[in-house]
């Protein structure tokens, strides 16, 4: 591994360096599709924002860039020549960086995303924009136990209601733990199958779960689960993205690279 604070090796004549903004099952998908590829020098970055993260193939730094300017500084100094920002659909401010430093450098920009999940027939979603709208719809429907995924950092606006009983899912243990009244921690990382998910809902007598509209196979056995036992979901939806071109998948990201990151001229 050679993090942000190594000096950049000469590339070989035809490489080019590719940045992953990475951390999500599509950005170590797309490392490890990318590891045999002798034309491109690949770092993935991961915000470092989970104990012990999966360390993706090959070349990886963590943490921070420091801002639009520290990733302009990041780019130039390491000498890459593309972005593809695989981030989490809920990473909010990552995207908006990477767009105006590839902006600024004149570098071609990707956004890797999984499609978000869709209410199907049977669903009793109600769909919201932020956590305050998730607290005040709790309420107004009389929620007593509740399964809470929403990541160990945006607890807090939960804490004041006393009246529920929640079962926090998360991968890494909050600390510090907001000052809930009635509230266990479950600490647990996907993907989880439909027959886990249902037996969960059912032993913990959920009747409602509040998360966010992250997309993907690997947390979604939990919103079949609920429309299989009549429970209720309240679901935060994504915000806006700067506009760029939009792969959601894998292979759609290994067809940009080779459209539009061309080795270079002799």
């Amino acid at each position: 591994m050679r993090t942000d604070r190594s000096p950049p090796e000469p590339l070989a004549r035809g490489v080019r360096g590719l940045l992953i903004l990475g951390g999500t099952t599509e950005g170590y998908a797309l490392a490890e599709a990318l590891s045999e590829r002798s034309d491109l020098r690949v770092v993935s970055s991961l915000a470092g924002r989970t104990e012990q993260p999966r360390r993706p193939c090959g070349e990886y730094r963590i943490g921070g860039f420091g801002g639009i300017p520290g990733l302009i500084d990041y780019l130039r100094a390491q000498r890459l020549d593309a972005v593809i920002d695989a981030t989490h659909p809920f990473a909010a401010t990552m995207g908006w960086n990477a767009a105006a430093a590839c902006d600024a450098l004149g570098l071609p920009l990707l956004r890797l995303e999984r499609p978000a999940w869709q209410p199907q027939p049977g669903d009793d979603w109600q769909q919201i924009d932020d956590w305050p709208a998730a607290v005040a719809a709790l309420q107004r429907s009389g929620a007593r136990r509740v399964l809470l995924a929403v990541g160990r950092q945006e607890l807090a606006p939960f804490a004041a209601l006393d009246a529920v009983s929640f079962l926090i899912r998360a991968v890494s243990a909050p600390r510090p733990l907001p000052a809930f009244k009635d509230a266990r921690v479950l600490l647990a990382r996907g993907p989880f199958t439909l027959a886990d998910e249902r037996a969960l809902l059912a032993d913990e007598r959920i009747d409602t779960i509040v998360c966010k509209n992250s997309g993907g196979a690997a947390t979604a056995a939990k919103l079949r689960a609920a429309r299989e036992l009549g429970v209720r979901v309240i679901m935060r939806q994504r915000a806006p993205r700067p506009p760029t071109t939009l792969a959601t998948d894998v292979q759609a990201a290994l067809a940009w690279l080779d459209t539009n990151v061309s080795k270079p001229s002799d």
